[in-house]
């Protein structure tokens, strides 16, 4: 019996070991020979409430030895972010694009299925160009907690990488937010150091990576 029980565990790990592989292979892209990363959003990427260069994406760009362009506009809706993903984002021959939308299409009350239509359109463009996709998690405890599961759902049907808890900790402790919804530089640094552990695995580290330090 007790021999049954060891099979099994090793059959369940090496089981758990080739999902894994499978898990990292699904994303599309993965050998894209893009030359930067381009974090796209609205003011959370931007960096609202926060002093310049203090941006997450600008704190990022000191982990990682491959270009980072910030493509955050304050107030963005991704009907708004798609008229300009062309000029934006596309024309920079991203490697990586990180895409970050939501909150202002909650505020302005677009539905959910033009949210995700918007950036399904978001994503299919970026990797048609060769680029992969991380799609960040917007959520933060109860506040948008809706959108959490409808973006990873997003992210494996599109051989995305979904990024999730981003701000959690953050927009609910008052000393890492600049208002009710805007994180200061100090969560934008945690913002930054969450979002770069994610995508690090996806980067060619011998050449794209450098010690954060």
């Amino acid at each position: 019996m007790r021999k049954n029980n060891y099979l099994l565990l090793i059959i369940g790990f090496m089981v758990f070991l080739g999902l894994s592989g499978c898990a990292k292979k699904e994303v599309v892209n993965l050998s894209s020979k893009g030359k930067c990363i381009v974090c796209f959003g609205d003011s959370l990427t931007y960096g609202y409430g926060a002093d310049r260069g203090e941006d997450y994406p600008t704190i990022m760009g000191k982990m990682v030895s491959i270009r980072v362009f910030n493509a955050g506009i304050d107030g963005d809706t991704t009907a708004e972010a798609l008229r300009r993903m062309d000029s934006d984002v596309l024309e920079r021959n991203p490697r990586l694009v990180i895409i970050e939308f939501g909150g202002n299409d909650f505020l302005r009350k677009a539905t959910q299925e033009e949210t995700l239509n918007n950036i399904r359109t978001m994503i299919d463009k970026a990797q048609v160009k060769g680029a992969m996709v991380a799609i960040v998690d917007i959520s933060s405890g109860l506040l948008l907690k809706e959108y959490q599961p409808i973006y990873a759902r997003l992210a494996r049907e599109k051989g995305a990488i979904f990024i999730p808890n981003v701000f959690s900790g953050i927009i609910t402790n008052p000393r890492l937010k600049s208002d009710f919804l805007h994180p200061n530089g100090r969560g934008y640094r945690m913002v930054a150091e969450r979002i770069y552990q994610a995508i690090k695995p996806y980067l060619n580290l011998d050449s794209a990576t450098k010690n954060p330090s």
